[in-house]
């Protein structure tokens, strides 16, 4: 089992904010399916002539089936259903301002901060760690450092869907080390301007989210709820089925900025036959290295991609599928937030463990990459 020394840092707290807006598939798909007319009768010339496939309509249904979403919360919501725009209408901000990311971070971070019973002079490190960054610099985290009054450093990553998981073992790693007392963790997934809308296998994935946690010795815990790490474990292996191409060399290649191929896409049967067998086999020898076994483990906090995902590795750790007591489920209503789901399944359920229990954070995505944590309710 984990030494005292790990036992020492805790996740004190964490918060959540959800956009106003929500997108429903049948809005999604009716919006979708006018743009395909449009697309079909504008291309009727070179389709007739078999130079370009006919777009296929897409259907609740389909996407329910595909991936269990039913809808997705937006940050802007203007734009998306147009089927002369096809994507978010979020006007440009001036450098004066607090940028997008900022200001849904800052939401999910005071609650956190709420949460675990801190305030700014208790927090040495802000690290904001997600799919996508709405610039290169400075960081959003020094950004949001500034905004709260924090001193110290901040920085950001990018881990694509396992960002949020990467960070935690970060600030876990700091504490552990004792280069920080309190790290603040944020995760402010801001998806929806990288959704290919005209997209038919993916119009539909992802929603808008942003998340935060605490993460702090135990002696400086005064949190109504916390957690033990116990222990972390990370593992990366090349993969181009999840990609996008976005990115400031477009200026250098002449290559159009925003063509599909610059948005997110995936070969998903791909990424399906070949990360859930890995996120299977990683979860088990994170268990075995700390002496535990999957009946022991009380709740599962998984990445909340596509619920077929989380069904197949369901049944290959516990033999069945797990019900929401023992894997909750949230992407139904929240859809796929990149680094965020499994966040989101921990904040809304992790209250109602008894002191003792043992769970797991798991996150996978883009990379590939897994991240986890085994914790310990106090």
């Amino acid at each position: 089992m984990p030494s005292e020394k790990q036992a020492t840092v805790v996740i004190s707290g964490t918060g959540l904010w959800t956009p106003e807006h929500i997108i429903t598939n049948e809005e999604l798909v009716a919006s979708y399916n006018a743009w395909t007319d449009k697309y079909n009768m504008e291309h009727a010339a070179a389709i007739q002539a078999g130079k370009l496939e006919p777009m296929q309509k897409s259907s609740v249904e389909f996407i329910v089936k595909a991936s269990g979403i039913k809808q997705r919360y937006a940050y802007i919501k203007e734009g998306i259903l147009d089927i002369e725009r096809m994507r978010p209408a979020i006007p440009e901000r001036p450098e004066d301002s607090l940028s997008d990311q900022a200001e849904i971070a800052l939401h999910a971070a005071r609650e956190a901060m709420k949460a675990a019973n801190k305030n700014a002079a208790d927090i040495d490190a802000v690290i904001v760690s997600c799919a996508y960054t709405q610039r290169a610099y400075p960081a959003i985290a020094i950004e949001v450092q500034n905004e709260l009054g924090i001193k110290g450093f901040g920085f950001d990553m990018l881990v694509a869907c396992s960002a949020a998981t990467f960070a935690l073992h970060r600030g876990y790693e700091m504490i552990a080390a004792g280069t920080a007392r309190c790290v603040l963790l944020i995760n402010p997934e801001l998806t929806s301007p990288q959704v290919d809308y005209c997209n038919r296998d993916s119009h539909f994935i992802f929603g808008d989210v942003a998340t935060a946690a605490i993460v702090e010795r135990s002696d400086t815990c005064t949190a109504l709820h916390s957690y033990d790490i116990l222990s972390t474990k990370a593992m990366t292996q090349f993969s181009s089925n999840v990609r996008s191409n976005f990115g400031y060399l477009s200026r250098a290649s002449d290559a159009d900025p925003f063509s599909a191929d610059k948005l997110f896409h995936q070969n998903g049967r791909k990424v399906y036959k070949e990360v859930c067998p890995m996120a299977e086999q990683h979860l088990r020898c994170h268990l075995e290295s700390q002496g535990l076994t999957v009946p022991e483990i009380k709740r599962f906090w998984l990445h909340q991609a596509n619920i077929n995902m989380n069904a197949l590795i369901s049944n290959r750790l516990f033999g069945k599928e797990a019900g929401m007591d023992l894997a909750p489920i949230v992407l139904d209503r929240y859809a796929n937030t990149a680094s965020a789901g499994s966040i989101i399944a921990f904040h809304l359920y992790n209250q109602d463990l008894s002191s003792g229990d043992i769970g797991v954070i798991c996150s996978f995505g883009a990379g590939y990459s897994i991240g986890s944590l085994i914790v310990r309710k106090r």
